[in-house]
């Protein structure tokens, strides 16, 4: 299985992986399926975790050979969100990680660019979800998402779905779906740039926007979905890192092909 991922990036201390939509990054300690960590002991016995991307997020994510690494790496993803200047004096040089996401949501995102300032915690009704919402519980953990429009599309009704209407439909108690439709095939291409590391930051940011990410089974399980698109829309596109030699490292996941035909 190893073999069917691909490996975009190798040295000594550090693997950059392109993880498959799918398939998880730690067990859940209930499915017993295999996780990303299980495919690559075997060949790399100190293998360890950097980071996580959700089951259905594919994209670029790395991966520590050995412990040292791996706290080396942790540090970079642990460093302040922002570079702060002080009388145009940048004061925070430390190394941190880069990451650069494409996602489709919901809806057209009215500004063309922007930056979500919104602590995240637990969502109130749902232990499955976090929320920048009010009413959120729990400590609420700073969190920073910059983003920017890359096209705003519409797809033909007759070529979106949503499984929660269409049942609505066939019990008959939901009788104007191409006037639903109308209204919500509206979609927006955006490049995400997380500064935080939160739980689910991405998907909880365009949620409190009311754009949710597109097939989001958790945080839109109403929302439609182009039809040719079986995953959430959100890949993490490439991520920039200082390897343990001090060389800057930027490695990238090509958009996968069933992202790139609904946004054509």
């Amino acid at each position: 299985m190893v073999s069917k991922i691909k490996i975009l990036f190798e040295d000594s201390n550090i693997l950059a992986i392109e993880k498959p939509a799918g398939i998880l990054v730690h067990s859940d300690q209930k499915t017993g399926e295999k996780t990303i960590l299980d495919l690559f002991v075997k060949k790399y016995p100190k293998v360890e975790v950097v980071h996580r991307l959700d089951r259905d997020t594919s994209g670029v994510m790395l991966l520590a050979k050995n412990s040292k690494a791996h706290e080396f790496l942790k540090k970079q993803f642990s460093a302040p969100a922002l570079e702060l200047k002080t009388k145009g004096v940048l004061v925070n040089r430390q190394a941190r990680i880069k990451k650069v996401y494409v996602a489709i949501v919901s809806g057209f995102v009215k500004l063309d660019h922007g930056t979500i300032n919104k602590p995240i915690g637990r969502s109130p009704v749902d232990f499955r979800r976090h929320s920048a919402s009010r009413g959120a519980r729990g400590e609420m953990r700073e969190a920073i998402t910059e983003y920017k429009v890359l096209k705003r599309f519409e797809v033909e009704p007759h070529k979106i779905f949503s499984r929660s209407s269409l049942s609505r439909v066939r019990d008959g108690s939901h009788t104007d779906k191409k006037s639903h439709e109308a209204q919500l095939n509206k979609f927006t291409y955006l490049e995400v740039k997380p500064k935080t590391g939160r739980t689910h930051q991405i998907r909880v940011h365009m949620k409190y926007l009311n754009h949710p990410v597109v097939c989001d089974a958790l945080y839109d399980p109403e929302g439609f979905c182009p039809k040719g698109l079986s995953r959430m829309a959100l890949h993490a596109h490439s991520i920039e890192f200082t390897d343990m030699k001090g060389k800057t490292v930027k490695v990238e996941s090509p958009i996968p092909l069933e992202i790139r035909k609904v946004v054509q």
